[in-house]
Protein backbone atom coordinates (compact mmCIF):
# COMPACT_ATOMS: atom_id res chain seq x y z
CA UNK A 1 0.00 0.00 0.00
CA UNK A 2 2.66 2.20 1.21
CA UNK A 3 4.67 1.66 -1.92
CA UNK A 4 1.73 2.21 -4.33
CA UNK A 5 1.55 5.82 -2.79
CA UNK A 6 5.09 6.34 -2.81
CA UNK A 7 4.95 5.56 -6.81
CA UNK A 8 1.80 7.75 -7.12
CA UNK A 9 3.44 10.68 -5.56
CA UNK A 10 6.87 10.16 -7.59
CA UNK A 11 4.38 9.47 -10.91
CA UNK A 12 2.83 13.20 -10.33
CA UNK A 13 5.51 14.96 -9.22
CA UNK A 14 8.75 13.17 -10.63
CA UNK A 15 8.41 10.98 -13.44
CA UNK A 16 9.32 13.06 -16.31
CA UNK A 17 9.98 10.24 -19.37
CA UNK A 18 11.32 11.86 -22.70
CA UNK A 19 7.95 9.77 -24.76
CA UNK A 20 4.69 10.47 -23.29
CA UNK A 21 3.73 6.71 -23.84
CA UNK A 22 5.42 6.02 -20.54
CA UNK A 23 3.61 7.81 -18.87
CA UNK A 24 0.87 5.45 -19.48
CA UNK A 25 2.44 2.29 -18.40
CA UNK A 26 3.98 3.79 -15.64
CA UNK A 27 0.00 4.72 -14.70
CA UNK A 28 -1.01 1.21 -15.54
CA UNK A 29 1.44 -0.13 -13.05
CA UNK A 30 0.62 2.37 -10.09
CA UNK A 31 -3.12 1.82 -10.93
CA UNK A 32 -3.06 -1.94 -10.35
CA UNK A 33 -0.52 -1.93 -7.40
CA UNK A 34 -3.01 0.41 -5.80
CA UNK A 35 -5.83 -1.91 -6.08
CA UNK A 36 -3.90 -5.29 -5.58
CA UNK A 37 -2.54 -3.88 -2.34
CA UNK A 38 -6.00 -3.80 -0.86
CA UNK A 39 -6.57 -7.60 -2.56
CA UNK A 40 -3.23 -8.67 -0.70
CA UNK A 41 -4.78 -7.36 2.82
CA UNK A 42 -8.69 -8.43 2.51
CA UNK A 43 -8.31 -11.83 0.01
CA UNK A 44 -6.82 -13.89 2.43
CA UNK A 45 -9.19 -13.22 5.03
CA UNK A 46 -11.98 -14.91 2.39
CA UNK A 47 -10.04 -17.30 0.62
CA UNK A 48 -10.02 -21.34 1.29
CA UNK A 49 -6.02 -21.15 1.05
CA UNK A 50 -5.21 -17.71 2.75
CA UNK A 51 -1.61 -18.30 2.29
CA UNK A 52 -1.56 -19.38 -1.59
CA UNK A 53 -3.66 -16.31 -1.98
CA UNK A 54 -1.59 -13.78 -0.54
CA UNK A 55 1.68 -15.24 -2.20
CA UNK A 56 0.03 -15.20 -5.69
CA UNK A 57 -1.49 -11.93 -5.42
CA UNK A 58 1.69 -10.44 -3.51
CA UNK A 59 4.07 -12.40 -6.43
CA UNK A 60 1.51 -11.09 -9.18
CA UNK A 61 1.50 -7.58 -8.30
CA UNK A 62 5.05 -6.98 -7.28
CA UNK A 63 5.43 -8.58 -11.14
CA UNK A 64 3.35 -7.01 -12.85
CA UNK A 65 3.57 -3.68 -11.65
CA UNK A 66 7.53 -4.28 -11.15
CA UNK A 67 7.64 -5.11 -14.57
CA UNK A 68 5.93 -1.48 -15.56
CA UNK A 69 7.63 0.59 -13.31
CA UNK A 70 11.23 -0.64 -14.41
CA UNK A 71 9.57 -0.39 -18.49
CA UNK A 72 8.45 3.11 -17.95
CA UNK A 73 11.76 4.29 -15.51
CA UNK A 74 13.88 2.90 -18.11
CA UNK A 75 12.30 3.81 -21.68
CA UNK A 76 13.24 0.25 -22.64
CA UNK A 77 10.07 -1.41 -23.64
CA UNK A 78 11.75 -5.06 -23.23
CA UNK A 79 10.54 -4.66 -19.40
CA UNK A 80 6.80 -5.38 -20.82
CA UNK A 81 7.29 -9.26 -21.81
CA UNK A 82 7.49 -10.25 -18.12
CA UNK A 83 4.03 -7.99 -17.33
CA UNK A 84 2.11 -11.07 -18.50
CA UNK A 85 3.38 -13.58 -16.37
CA UNK A 86 2.65 -11.57 -13.40
CA UNK A 87 -0.98 -11.04 -14.84
CA UNK A 88 -1.30 -14.61 -14.83
CA UNK A 89 -0.47 -14.51 -11.04
CA UNK A 90 -3.10 -12.28 -10.35
CA UNK A 91 -5.56 -14.49 -12.65
CA UNK A 92 -4.55 -17.51 -11.01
Amino acid sequence: GAASVAAAAYGAHGFKPKQETFVQTFQNGKNLHMLHSVMICAGPLVARWPHLTGALFSAGTGVFSGRCYAAAITEEKAWGRFAPIGGGLLIA
